[in-house]
């Protein structure tokens, strides 16, 4: 399940300056198998925003859980980049907690790992802001390193979209051990589909 935990860590955030207030409601599958749900909710709107993401995700073998993920995180955003985090995640029983602080014209993290200073305007991954797809690099809010990214855009496909044949544009997010695929319908982040570690299929679903 480890490359599950790494795909599911990097849901946690999106920069959001331009993004009007709202919540996004996603279904999350394993081989097409409902595990959990993922939240996020966005409060104000303009150059300033705050950003709560809520996921629970529980796999089950033989009516046994398997796998547990909780997550939570607040993110703070003044023009486009990330000025405050702090975020709990327990996978398995075990638990980690990230916090940043922007002083100084950097982002001071700690994380598990210690402690890091980030130059510049930092974004952390932001499947819902298609921003994202101009970044080279993004913050992973559970481990509060720096991941390098690289998005390859894939053509237009139609996808399901609560219920609804809708015409989607399709991108490709690769970084170290990481391929995500991405779907955007009108500018909106609408699905996600990654493989893991042993093979399994993982998508996210716009409710």
């Amino acid at each position: 399940m480890r490359a599950l935990s790494l795909l599911l860590l990097l849901l946690a955030g999106a920069p959001a300056s331009a993004t009007t207030a709202g919540q996004w409601d996603f279904r999350v599958l394993l081989d097409g198998r409902e595990i959990g749900r993922h939240r996020y909710t966005l409060q104000g709107a303009g150059e300033g925003v705050v950003l709560t993401s809520e996921a629970q995700f529980d796999v089950r073998l033989l009516f046994i859980s398997a796998y547990r993920y909780v997550h939570e995180a607040v993110e703070r955003w003044q023009d486009g980049c990330l000025q405050s985090l702090a975020s709990r995640t327990e996978t398995n029983g075990e638990r980690v907690a990230v916090s940043a602080q922007w002083r100084d014209g950097r982002l001071a993290v700690t994380g598990p790992a210690g402690s890091d200073l980030h130059e510049g305007c930092v974004l952390s991954f932001a499947y819902w802001d298609p921003r994202i797809l101009e970044a080279e690099r993004l913050l992973n809010s559970q481990t509060g390193e720096l991941v390098p990214v690289q998005v390859t855009p894939r053509g237009t496909e139609t996808v399901t979209v609560r219920g609804r044949a809708t015409a989607a544009t399709r991108h490709r997010l690769t970084g170290p051990d990481l391929t995500i695929d991405l779907w955007y319908a009108g500018g909106r982040w609408v699905a996600l589909e990654a493989l893991t570690d042993g093979g399994r299929v993982l998508r996210y679903e716009l409710n």
